[in-house]
């Protein structure tokens, strides 16, 4: 099942890790969030209009709010309790703005963006004019370009590169849809992301009847085959179809 969030059509998309930075024949190396300058040189390589930011997970965290089987009624009722219960379940400091979407019944997929930081990025984007028309997480962009084809119960990592060949980042799993969403800031190898994040988290989906069949890796060329069989995606051109 494809999650339609905060999706758009525009062709213009701004490509942002912590790492590097893409946005058309524009690359460059980054190291962490990029400054104002870095942004508007990139945003500067695209047509005028609206953009499409993919960003870093990390900066953008999401995660499954489940047993939500009534709302608040009203759209700013509602707003401020998925607000409140982001925030909570995420244990965060800072204000963040949040957009939630329904994923089943009763289980909703909630990501935020720190609001100061949200603010900073639109309001560049207006003054440049390339107006931020969708702000997406990289892992959920990789999952909607590969929802089509979920035909088995599966896992996307979603990496972000640390040096000395560890990775933080995202581990998500579906079975008929999303199931599952566990996000790590702190890096650790290939063996040990096997061996404390992956293999617990397929012996919870074995438990509940989604055994994944395959684990789809973004951000690492090589992966160490575990208790999944593994395939590793092309991300040499971020801005591209995923392979």
């Amino acid at each position: 099942m494809r999650l339609p969030f905060l999706q758009t059509q525009d062709p213009s998309l701004l490509w942002v890790e912590g790492h590097r930075i893409q946005a058309g024949a524009h690359q460059r190396p980054l190291s962490g969030l990029p400054t104002e300058d870095q942004l508007a040189q990139a945003l500067a390589a695209l047509p005028a209009g609206p953009t499409r930011w993919v960003v870093d997970d990390l900066w953008v965290p999401s995660v499954l709010l489940r047993d939500l089987p009534e709302l608040p009624r009203g759209a700013e009722a509602q707003e401020a309790f998925f607000r409140w219960r982001f925030g909570q379940t995420l244990a965060l400091e800072e204000p963040h703005a949040v957009q939630s979407i329904l994923v089943e019944s009763g289980t909703w997929l909630a990501a935020g963006i720190r609001e100061d930081l949200r603010e900073t990025w639109i309001q560049l984007s207006l003054r440049l004019d390339r107006g931020m028309r969708a702000l997406t997480p990289r892992w959920l962009h990789l999952y909607n370009q590969l929802a089509p084809g979920f035909d088995l119960p599966g896992m996307l990592l979603s990496l972000s590169p640390a040096g000395g060949d560890r990775y933080a980042g995202t581990l998500v799993a579906w079975g008929r849809t999303l199931c599952l969403v566990r996000q790590w800031s702190e890096p650790l190898s290939p063996d040990g992301w096997n061996e404390e994040r992956i293999a617990p988290s397929a012996a919870f989906l074995q438990r509940e009847a989604r055994t994944p069949q395959q684990m789809l890796v973004w951000g690492a060329r090589t992966w160490p085959e575990g208790t999944v069989p593994v395939r590793c995606l092309d991300d040499r051109a971020p801005a591209g179809e995923v392979r």
